[in-house]
């Protein structure tokens, strides 16, 4: 499972298809918090009206090439590669929070030996995911708690997370209905639980190449 021991954390690269290996995190200990409803944004765009928010100028380029349900997949060919790179991306605001939103993606890498969730959160999330603080990402699929994972880097339009999926992540993400990714602005605050819906999931990873 890719927010458990057992899998591996992935750092951000500059292509959308590109990889490296890190360790993960420790199994969330604390409660989850219930999570504010939230509503789809358009494909490759992201929430407006805040300097937190995720820039949509920052999302991968390209181009739409299929819609699932809210999940869109997105390719694109980068400089002196021979094929277009693709990616399965999905955008939420918080509808109780529209500066709060995030931005998640699923691909494969270039080897196609390895899938990789990446989640873009808003400047200003709680990075440190020591109890008991529990920042970081924390992500619920279905109810089951998976525990957090840390940011492993923030730039201009936000804080980027990633891991790998394995087959128990994979399958989880198929077969379910709603996975709710949580952060923290402030450890004396409560996380913000923000869902995602699942459904169009199993059908837009098979579209992608």
């Amino acid at each position: 499972m890719g927010f458990r021991s057992l899998a591996r954390f992935w750092l951000l690269t500059a292509s959308i298809a590109a990889a490296a290996t890190v360790p993960v995190l420790a199994q969330q200990s604390q409660p989850a918090q219930k999570p504010p409803a939230a509503q789809p944004a358009p494909p490759a765009a992201a929430p407006q009206g805040s300097p937190n928010a995720p820039s949509p100028a920052q999302q991968p380029p390209g181009t739409v090439k299929s819609s699932h349900g809210a999940w869109s997949v997105i390719c694109d060919k980068p400089p002196g590669a021979m094929t277009d790179q693709c990616a399965l991306m999905q955008n939420v605001i918080a509808e109780d929070q529209p500066e709060i939103g995030l931005s998640v993606v699923v691909l494969k890498t270039a080897d196609r030996k390895s899938r990789i969730l990446r989640v873009l959160a808003p400047l200003g999330v709680l990075l440190d995911t020591r109890p008991p603080v529990s920042g970081g990402l924390g992500l619920i699929v279905d109810g089951e708690n998976l525990g957090n994972t840390q940011f492993a880097r923030c730039f201009a339009d936000g804080c980027y997370a990633e891991v790998e999926i394995d087959d128990n992540l994979m399958k989880m993400l198929r077969v379910g209905s709603t996975a709710v990714f949580s952060i923290r602005e402030t450890g004396d605050k409560d996380s913000i639980g923000i869902p995602v819906e699942l459904k169009g999931f199993a059908e837009g990873y098979d579209a992608l190449p």
